[in-house]
């Protein structure tokens, strides 16, 4: 891909698969903005990149904010051509017990924040003929237990990037849709904790448990942009799992209900306890500004009280959009 003056939007930029794509794209001659909610971070990103580049912090659930941010890109750098809507969180732990506002909080990052990034930058791509990347999961394969807002999340944003592919297609811009496994971020990291969460990846075979690292995830991203793809596969197996997509909610039910089963009858000591009584353990989030980090948003959920943690990490600072050049190069406000 022939980079050199074109321009990238990549949100949940500050770290994980965010920054590792912003970096790819940058190594291709992109010029890439980077948006995420800890402007420190996404800065430090920023000067690790080849290119010229901006920062801009922006919470992607915040329309206002995103608004300005795109016409903060437009001023500053010009038109983008790419934007992978990247950011995300992600929640662990019962439905009946989680707290209404964090379920709430995730669907709105992963799903309602996607949208409302396409929104503010489809000007832009109509005016470039352009590429957006909506990055989902398998989760919208076969949701798991204990994962119902992020699952549910995972296959509304598949369904709305579907319908806006065919939207945009006579317009000239390209949509696709990336599917991410496991991948060493943040929101994985408390996974353990969890014994239906561990047992349920335990009996995925052969390569179905190995976890990628984000930069081998950002090389198959990127490669899709280059092609424009309307599906990206990270890994590339996965799309050998499309046509067995119509069994896969039985086979993940079957095996969580045993476990499940296992869980309420037995006892252990410390989180694992927590988790088998059915109150959320640990997960890494991302926060609104990163689906492939810990981020501000990486918090003990245990019971309610981590509930809350979540949340103030995630909503910290809403209404605002602050940026800062990349290279040491100053974008203004």
């Amino acid at each position: 891909m022939d980079g050199a003056g074109r321009i990238a939007v990549v949100t949940g930029a500050a770290r994980g698969v965010g920054a590792a794509t912003a970096r790819r794209l940058a190594e291709r001659g992109l010029r890439v903005a980077l948006l995420g909610r800890e402007l420190a971070t996404l800065e430090a990103v920023a000067r690790s990149l080849p290119t010229d580049s901006c920062s801009l912090e922006v919470d992607v659930t915040d329309e206002a904010a995103l608004r300005g941010a795109a016409r903060s890109v437009a001023e500053r750098m010009g038109p983008a051509s790419v934007v992978v809507a990247n950011a995300g969180i992600a929640a662990a732990g019962p439905f009946a017990t989680t707290e209404a506002a964090l379920w709430d909080r995730v669907v709105a990052v992963n799903l309602l924040g996607s949208a409302a990034t396409a929104r503010a930058f489809l000007p832009q791509l109509l005016r470039t003929r352009g590429y957006l990347l909506q990055v989902a999961s398998t989760a919208a394969f076969g949701s798991a237990p204990l994962m119902s807002a992020y699952c549910a999340s995972k296959a509304g944003v598949e369904s709305y990037a579907q319908a806006l592919r065919t939207e945009m297609e006579p317009e000239g811009v390209g949509v696709g849709i990336a599917y991410l496994h496991w991948t060493g971020t943040g929101m994985i990291e408390g996974l353990e904790a969890h014994p239906v969460l561990r047992e349920l990846r335990a009996h995925q075979p052969g390569p179905g448990s190995r976890v990628h690292s984000p930069e081998q995830v950002a090389g198959w991203l990127v490669r899709g942009i280059e092609r424009r793809a309307a599906s990206v596969y990270a890994p590339w197996w996965l799309r050998l799992v499309q046509p067995v997509r119509p069994v896969l909610p039985m086979v993940v039910s079957r095996v969580s209900r045993r476990s499940l089963q296992g869980a309420a009858g037995g006892g252990a000591a410390g989180d694992d306890r927590g988790a088998r009584a059915g109150r959320p353990g640990r997960l890494g989030g991302a926060g609104a500004g990163g689906a492939g980090g810990s981020g501000p948003a990486a918090a003990e959920l245990s019971g309610h009280a981590g509930a809350r943690s979540i949340l103030q990490g995630v909503n910290a600072a809403p209404g605002r959009a602050r940026s800062a050049g990349g290279r040491g190069e100053g974008v203004g406000r």
